[in-house]
């Protein structure tokens, strides 16, 4: 598998999926020690239980097609995420291959425990106010690379 960039990451989200590639600047699959009060044997061999979350931040845009907008409708449901690193195949949009891999897997969308509307003034015209969310995944995301 080749080395991962920065600068040509997709994501997408939903049924059907939808491109949101343009609301974020900071996507990450990160993992931690699970909190279960219960670990089987086997999690327990294997180093312990761990959760998996999508962290995302995205610029704050109430237009009904945003990713903001996304999550303020649909907070609490079960939703398809695919994360390509790589971008995805110029070929096959839609095939991962070794250069194009994705992950995959099913997060609960929820809203921030931090701002969700606003933020601190910036003298820049460009500047946008963002929002930071961490989805939880409802199992380990998957790796599809095509093989």
């Amino acid at each position: 598998m080749p080395e991962l960039g920065t600068r040509k990451l997709k994501l997408f989200v939903g049924d059907p999926l939808v491109d949101y590639t343009g609301s974020i600047s900071n996507c990450r699959i990160v993992t931690g020690e699970s909190e279960s009060d219960f670990i089987s044997f086997e999690e327990a061999a294997a180093g312990g239980a761990r959760d998996y979350r999508l962290a995302l931040t995205l610029k704050q845009n109430t237009a009904s097609t945003a990713l903001w907008y996304y999550i303020w409708a649909n907070g609490g449901q079960d939703v398809v995420v695919e994360v390509w690193p790589n971008g995805q195949a110029t070929v096959s949009p839609t095939t991962p291959t070794a250069t194009y891999p994705k992950f995959e897997g099913t997060v609960t969308v929820k809203e921030p425990d931090g701002d969700l509307v606003g933020g601190e003034a910036n003298a820049s015209n460009t500047a946008k106010f963002v929002t930071e969310v961490e989805w939880p995944f409802t199992a380990k995301p998957t790796l599809d690379d095509g093989s």
